[in-house]
């Protein structure tokens, strides 16, 4: 079986699984059920001069019957006195000194940071996580995301950290910017020992249209919150994979964002990141959905004939290239299988209206629904009476593609409610691989 255990800047975990910075995470009675259930480390909810939260704090967008795809909160640090977290961190830290524990930071001055450091040291932290991603609350107030936006702060900050820290820092990063590279740097020039990213996207979940007020509701009024859970997957995966391709970035990243079961977390690994934080699955499930991580995980690197999960590390990043470095003379065309289709026509519609009109049906194009007329305006809608009246497939409902006219877009594919009943077929050719940048640099 393949080994999970991770070394990440100095700090050891039997597993990459990390829970994040959050509810999950705010007390020791509930960390403690949390390596019970196997998972490798976590990182403490922010610690500062403790706050007063407001009620209600969560929201989320549901898809179909699909709950909370997109979770939203307006929730903001402890609210419990520091004392008594410290103390828990300390019976954590005592009861599993094998696992690891990372306490998240967020204070202003350079005296705050050098005494909330001691005494985190002092509880047992293995590490410290400083938060500039908050984007609601805190940074109104000059900390939280209003640090991680601006990299001259940021680099400061840190370097305090690391001035006075015994144990590694990790910097937190906020996705509420528009190029994650500058504070990824900065983070490094402060002496950094590791990246975190993403915080939560600033956002608003929704409106009750009943009374106009914005949810989640506090009184009459609410505020922007933290927005995280699936739906925020491919821009935590973009903001990963960008730092780690990037050579200056010589420090390692705990990957954040929609992660939720095991292919979650081999993708961010395989995007770079050495460990990876959870928060709104385990919100949503339970501490026990990392049994199946764990499992899923390293059965996976067994059949990938992996012997560490740190070989998967940055494994896909070769791969993350420029839109100009990609080869232009590659095609693939999709196929229906005809055994499988149910006869739906949904990859016929979605082509016809949202891609380029090269499905079709046995009808006829722009016949199949309402037998409306084909007015001429697009010359792939044309079709030779070949085309209209003989069915290829054999079975009349089944849409067939015009393979001339498929440009691989994938749509039909996505849009298939039958797995596999659409295949993307690699066209073979012998043109070489040429991309725009190599067609514009020889003129």
């Amino acid at each position: 079986m393949a080994d999970l255990s991770i070394n990440m800047c100095g700090i050891k975990s039997p597993n990459p699984f990390w829970l994040a910075s959050a509810p999950p995470t705010n007390g020791g009675e509930q960390v403690m059920r949390a390596f019970d259930a196997g998972w490798g480390g976590v990182v403490w909810k922010t610690l500062g001069t403790p706050i007063t939260n407001v009620s209600s704090r969560f929201g989320a967008i549901d898809v179909g019957t699909t709950k909370a795809v997109g979770f939203n909160n307006i929730e903001l640090i402890t609210d419990r006195p520091l004392e008594t977290n410290f103390k828990e961190i300390e019976a954590v830290k005592k009861r599993y000194p094998n696992h690891a524990l990372i306490v998240s930071l967020m204070v202003e001055s350079e005296q705050e940071w050098k005494d909330i450091i001691a005494r985190s040291e002092d509880a047992g932290a293995d590490g410290l996580e400083l938060n500039f991603g908050c984007p609601h609350g805190m940074c109104e107030r000059g900390m939280g995301s209003s640090v991680g936006q601006e990299p001259k702060i940021l680099q400061r900050i840190t370097h305090w950290a690391k001035t006075y820290a015994k144990v590694p820092v990790l910097v937190k990063l906020t996705p509420n910017i528009t190029d994650i590279i500058p504070p990824g740097l900065a983070a490094v020039e402060g002496g950094a020992d590791g990246l975190s990213l993403i915080n939560t996207i600033k956002s608003i979940i929704g409106v009750d249209l009943d009374n106009l007020h914005l949810k989640p509701t506090v009184g009459d009024a609410s505020s922007h919150g933290g927005y995280c859970g699936p739906a925020v997957k491919p821009i935590a995966m973009h903001m990963v994979a960008a730092l780690a391709r990037d050579k200056r970035i010589t420090i390692p990243i705990s990957g954040i964002g929609g992660i939720a079961n095991w292919r979650d977390a081999a993708e961010f690994i395989a995007l770079g990141s050495q460990s990876v934080q959870v928060c709104t699955a385990v919100m949503h499930y339970g501490y026990r959905i990392v049994e199946d991580m764990i499992e899923g995980l390293s059965n996976y690197l067994d059949e990938q004939g992996m012997a560490s999960v740190n070989q998967l590390v940055g494994k896909a990043i070769p791969g993350f290239r420029e839109w100009g470095d990609l080869d232009l003379n590659y095609q693939r065309v999709a196929r229906i299988n005809a055994d499988s289709c149910i006869g739906c026509q949904l990859c016929y519609v979605a082509c016809l209206d949202g891609a380029h009109q090269c499905i079709h049906t046995q009808k006829g194009p722009c016949q199949a629904w309402h037998g409306e007329p084909d007015h001429g305006v697009n010359p792939r809608l044309q079709a030779s009476p070949k085309v209209q009246h003989e069915p290829k497939n054999g079975k009349s409902q089944v849409p067939y593609v015009d393979e001339a006219e498929c440009i691989g877009c994938n749509l039909c594919q996505i849009v298939c409610p039958v797995p596999e009943c659409i295949s993307m077929v690699e066209v073979p050719h012998n043109k070489g691989h040429e991309s725009w940048n190599q067609r514009v640099a020889k003129g």
